[in-house]
């Protein structure tokens, strides 16, 4: 064999050992990520746009483009090596009224998640060790810290972005939607997160699916979202931080005991209209209460959470 034809070989060779034998994440990738997820945190305008993009259903017709927008921080709640909550929270720039926004919950090589199963209904899978080797799970909650969804994905870095790319998953329809809709009750999604150097991106790319009782499922419409977090210093978020300096104790409390029904199967089930205002309602006068100082008693709690939430396959009430 001549010298050119033992390097192509030797090329060959080694490439295919690449494709065939990935080298295991390290110690820094995790770190790379953790500091990634944590670029998410800090003061933005938000634009959010939803466009529907291709019909699955004949005589479906595309419903309106819609657009949005929210003066936003995002507050780090827990951070460890290989754990990051970061809560959201809105305030609006002229009235300054705050209102607490959605949670996202990082878990490294997490065991376990919830999963939206059926109507008002999460249940907790274990997740394998191949499907969560090197990667990151997120999960997202309501504003009431009700859970919404799950991703497992890992991060990859292409030069100095960062970018975070879930598995395809299951979620309840988004607040634009259910006040609106009715002809499906579940999205079918794969998120996708960018760190950019103005702030930070989400992606979803969601399937809109009607799905029965029996098991069975209609594809109705495909859509595409896109959330643009820029960072600024325009807005004064002064309220929100004051909101949450006052109340970060309160919603702790609530977290705990949602933790206790989504650390392990089978889950738990909401008593809710779609909408989750009911129990909404209770847990936000509550915290409006302790901001005000006053004591909210864990018994208080316990009697929310007894009204409206349920293990996983709990007979619905007549």
């Amino acid at each position: 064999m001549n010298k050119l034809a033992m390097t192509l070989a030797l090329a060959t060779l080694s490439t295919a050992t690449m494709a065939t034998e990935p080298a295991p994440a390290g110690a820094s990738d995790v770190a790379r990520a953790h500091d990634a997820i944590l670029k998410m945190q800090g003061e933005h305008i938000v634009s959010f746009a939803f466009d529907e993009t291709v019909l699955l259903q004949p005589g479906y017709e595309r419903h309106p483009a819609k657009r949005s927008g929210a003066d936003e921080v995002v507050i780090v709640v827990e951070d460890s090596p290989t754990r990051i909550v970061l809560q959201h929270i809105l305030v609006s720039p002229k009235s300054g009224h705050v209102t607490k926004h959605w949670r996202q919950d990082w878990q490294y090589e997490a065991p376990s998640r919830f999963e939206f199963s059926a109507d008002q209904t999460w249940t907790v899978r274990a997740l394998s060790p191949e499907e969560t080797a090197g990667a990151w799970t997120q999960c997202v909650y309501e504003v009431s810290d009700a859970p919404r969804y799950c991703g497992t994905g890992k991060w990859e870095f292409e030069g100095d972005v960062a970018t975070w790319t879930s598995d395809t998953g299951w979620r309840p329809l988004p607040r634009r939607e259910y006040t609106q809709r009715s002809d499906y009750n579940a999205l079918e999604v794969v998120n996708r997160h960018t760190i950019v150097p103005a702030g930070w991106t989400h992606e979803q790319f969601n399937t809109k699916i009607r799905r029965s009782a029996d098991g069975s499922q209609a594809e109705i419409a495909r859509e595409f979202g896109f959330d643009d977090y820029i960072r600024s210093s325009d807005t004064d978020f002064t309220p929100a931080y004051d909101y949450w300096k006052a109340t970060a104790g309160y919603w702790a409390r609530v977290r705990q005991r949602w933790a206790a029904f989504l650390s392990q199967p089978p889950g738990l089930r909401l008593k809710t209209e779609v909408d989750g205002m009911a129990m909404i309602m209770p847990l936000f006068e509550q915290a409006a209460a302790v901001q005000e100082g006053k004591e909210v008693a864990d018994a208080e709690i316990d009697a929310v959470f007894a009204q409206f939430v349920e293990p996983a396959g709990t007979a619905a009430a007549e």
